[in-house]
C-alpha cells in the first residue's frame, strides 16, 4: 500500500486504523510491521502515531525506537481511539481485558466496576450452568455461542473438541433449529474463526493452555498425551492474544467457564485451573455456583 501511494509525484496520506493484540498466528506482525516498512523502504515519509503504541498489547516500542533513528516520529495523543465501538454496552471492555491479561489487578478491578452495570460478566466452573445463563440472557434473535482457544485440547470431557470440523458460515448465520449453529451450543468456535466477528453473548471456556501464576501467565500446548511448555516468546504472545480475541467477542455480555479439572486425569489436574479461576474471581467477577 505504501509502495503504491509512494508513486504519486506530489503527496499522499495513509490513515491506518490498527487494533492491538490481534496477532494470533505466524506471519502476523501488527503495527510494528508498518513501522518497519517505513524505516526500511520509505524513511522520507512523515510519520504521526499515537503514544499509546508503547502499551504492551501493541508490542511496537522497539519498532518506534528504530524508526525514530531514521526519520521524525510525531506522537499525537489525538490519534488514539480510546473508545471501543465493538460493544455499545461497554466502552471500556477492551481496557478491562487488557488489564486482566496484563495482570494489572487493581486496574482491572477499577475498569470492571465501570463496565459491570451495562455489560454483565460472570464466572462459573459449570459449563451446563453457563449454557443456561446464555439462554436466559439472550432476547429474540440475539446470537450466543461458545468460544475457546485453538489450543484448548483437554475440554473433550465436556464435549468440546477444537479439532472437530466446524463451518463458521452455519455457526454464525443459521437459526436456532440448526444443530450446526452457535445457538445449539454444541460446535465451538476458536480465535481463528471469530477474529473480526461478533456474538451478542459469549461463553469463553478456559482450558489449561493458559494458566495464571504469580509471576505471569504460563503458556502450554497439548501434544500426544501431555502439556508442553511454549518457550518461544512469539508463540506465548499469540496464545495470550488468542484469549484477548475470545474475551472481546461479545457485544452485550459474557460468561467465563474455568473447569474444576479432575484428580484422576493427569492432563486435567485441578491445579491447572484453580489458580486461573481464583485470579478471575479476585477481580470481583461474580461467581455462579
Amino acid at each position: 500500500m505504501i509502495s503504491c501511494l509512494n508513486r504519486h509525484e506530489d503527496w499522499a496520506v495513509i490513515v491506518c486504523l490498527v487494533g492491538g493484540g490481534q496477532e494470533i498466528n505466524t506471519g502476523e506482525a501488527g503495527i510494528s510491521e508498518w513501522l518497519a516498512a517505513i524505516k526500511n523502504w520509505y524513511p522520507h515519509w512523515s510519520v504521526h502515531i499515537s503514544p499509546n503504541l508503547t502499551d504492551s498489547e501493541y508490542l511496537a516500542t522497539d519498532a518506534i525506537a528504530a524508526l525514530s533513528n531514521v526519520t521524525e516520529v510525531n506522537l499525537n495523543p489525538d490519534l488514539h481511539l480510546s473508545v471501543s465501538m465493538r460493544s455499545f454496552r461497554a466502552e471500556n471492555l477492551s481496557l478491562f481485558v487488557k488489564n486482566l491479561l496484563d495482570i494489572q489487578k487493581e486496574k482491572a478491578i477499577e475498569t470492571f466496576n465501570q463496565v459491570k452495570e451495562k455489560y454483565p460478566i460472570v464466572l462459573t466452573r459449570d459449563l451446563k450452568k453457563a449454557k443456561q445463563w446464555l439462554k436466559e440472557k439472550a432476547r429474540g434473535s440475539e446470537r450466543y455461542g461458545i468460544v475457546v482457544s485453538s489450543q484448548a485440547q483437554r475440554l473433550k470431557p465436556y464435549a468440546i473438541d477444537v479439532k472437530s470440523p466446524m463451518n463458521p458460515i452455519h455457526w454464525f448465520l443459521n437459526g436456532k433449529d440448526d444443530v450446526r449453529s452457535s445457538y445449539f451450543l454444541e460446535d465451538v468456535a476458536t480465535e481463528f474463526q471469530v477474529q473480526g466477528l461478533e456474538l451478542d453473548w459469549a461463553c469463553i471456556t478456559w482450558d489449561g493452555d493458559l494458566r495464571y501464576a504469580n509471576d505471569g501467565w504460563k503458556t502450554y500446548e497439548f501434544r500426544g498425551s501431555k502439556w508442553l511448555n511454549i518457550n518461544k516468546e512469539e508463540r506465548k504472545q499469540y496464545l495470550i492474544n488468542a484469549y484477548r480475541v475470545l474475551l472481546t467477542r461479545a457485544r452485550q455480555g459474557m460468561i467465563i467457564v474455568v473447569p474444576n479439572g479432575d484428580t484422576e486425569d493427569l492432563t486435567r489436574k485441578p491445579e491447572y485451573y484453580d489458580a486461573t479461576f481464583n485470579y478471575l474471581k479476585s477481580l470481583r467477577i461474580p461467581v455462579i455456583n
